[in-house]
């Protein structure tokens, strides 16, 4: 997208909107309200708003909203001098009640939600067409996908459906869960077949609907879908050489393109490339030493996941630095085969999509003898296969394992709604874990 195509979308953005979502920053205030009249929408103006919509998912959760399931993950500690070398401290650290960590991610995923539902509201005075359902489709995957992620951190939190600027009560956890899988349904239905993976897609959907499944505990609806994208003739299994390369594949289900004229996300600059990079970067977050021995030589996915940069250990599936951008994966078919093996169970199958996914990645076969050892077995063939990717952090919380593997208390197996949110919206109630003074942490 060039800027000036950039700039005419946020005018017409900017001009639909009347305030953010509640417990976020008036920013649109500062802009007058009637550029765009939402009764008046064309068709080319619905698909720059739609193009716009890209733009702002892609960029409001900020560095933090993609690298936050890596960073609190346990595998993840400070880079360089500045501290917090033990990966429990870090968590400790930065999850708090008062925290830009965690604030900053509240605010962007509802930022954004105003302006999905905005665009929901406007596309649906239009006239029916098959363009409009599919735009409207695309809308409602983006819903869910920032859904999935408010669901995944805080649980329990405002499920917002039309564009209002009213203070909104948390729902229930299961009720944010269940709209999340919701819009995905609804996509899945709605959106355009798929055509490349920079464009969400029916496809794209599933999969994320899929991983909305296996975190509700629905085992046989997300190892389906899963199984489904397997047998598309669109995707395969591709070497990590081409997906965190550039180089053209058949793995990747949708990635937000983030080129660097419109990118405020930069992870490679901002968190994991160091100035030992001939490209650069801040060198925020480093693997531990326990991440990087988990890759062994023979694996095909161990120089394109972490590297060494003079003495610091980095993160190397993000490799611009401050050079440029690089691609936002959301979701590729090697989480689907994940997915499968975690479903389907040692009994059905899904030991087959597990050895598959490692022969293919240059590893041995694994031969659990009981469920708890394969379970054992996905979950670190998904430590390696998506590290980095922003799985690990609610992976240990989905399967109860948090607290025991990074030594951490119950209270961080959610995040906490900011204090600031609490004072702006008199309805939100912050999660039980974090309500009591008496709530101890580990040392």
């Amino acid at each position: 997208m060039n800027m000036k195509t950039l700039r005419y979308i946020t005018a017409l953005l900017l001009g639909m909107s009347l305030t953010l979502a509640p417990g976020c920053d008036s920013l649109l205030d500062q802009y007058p309200h009637n550029a765009v009249s939402s009764d008046n929408l064309t068709d080319d103006d619905a698909q720059l708003l739609l193009t716009g919509l890209y733009y702002i998912v892609q960029n409001k959760p900020t560095n933090n909203g993609y690298a936050a399931f890596d960073i609190l993950g346990g595998d993840i500690i400070r880079g360089g001098a500045s501290g917090y070398q033990i990966p429990y401290l870090l968590v400790m650290d930065l999850v708090t009640e008062s925290s830009g960590f965690i604030s900053g991610q509240w605010n962007g995923y509802y930022t954004a939600l105003y302006q999905v539902n905005n665009f929901i509201s406007s596309v649906e005075k239009m006239e029916a067409s098959a363009s409009v359902e599919q735009m409207l489709g695309t809308a409602h995957f983006f819903r869910g996908l920032l859904y999935y992620n408010i669901a995944s951190r805080w649980g329990a939190a405002p499920v917002i459906k039309t564009p209002t600027s009213d203070d909104v009560a948390c729902s229930p956890e299961d009720e944010v869960w269940a709209f999340t899988a919701s819009e995905f349904e609804i996509a899945s239905r709605t959106c355009a077949d798929f055509s490349t993976k920079n464009y969400v897609s029916k496809q794209a959907a599933k999969a994320l609907l899929a991983r909305t499944y296996l975190a509700m505990g629905k085992k046989a609806e997300a190892g389906a879908l899963a199984e489904e994208l397997i047998a598309d003739s669109n995707f395969a299994l591709e070497g990590f050489d081409k997906i965190f390369r550039g180089v053209a594949n058949r793995e990747e289900i949708f990635t937000f393109a983030n080129l660097q004229d419109e990118s405020s996300v930069n992870l490679s600059a901002s968190l994991y490339y160091s100035r030992e990079s001939p490209v650069g970067g801040s060198y925020t977050y480093a693997p531990t030493q326990a991440a990087m021995d988990m890759f062994v030589p023979n694996d095909e996915r161990t120089a394109y996941s972490v590297d060494m940069q003079g003495t610091n250990n980095v993160v190397n599936k993000y490799c611009s630095g401050e050079a440029g951008t690089d691609p936002l994966y959301i979701t590729r078919l090697g989480e689907m085969y994940l997915i499968s093996a975690e479903c389907n169970g040692l009994a059905k199958g899904g030991l087959q999509r597990l050895n598959e996914l490692r022969t293919f990645r240059g590893l041995p076969a694994v031969s659990p003898a009981t469920d708890e050892a394969f379970l054992d077995a996905v979950l670190n063939e998904r430590r390696l296969e998506l590290f980095g990717e922003g799985f690990r952090w609610f992976d240990l919380v989905r399967t109860g394992r948090l607290e025991t593997t990074v030594s951490l208390a119950e209270k961080y197996t959610r995040f906490p709604i900011p204090t600031r949110d609490l004072g702006l919206n008199p309805l939100l109630e912050q999660n039980p874990l974090w309500k009591s003074s008496e709530t101890v942490d580990n040392e």
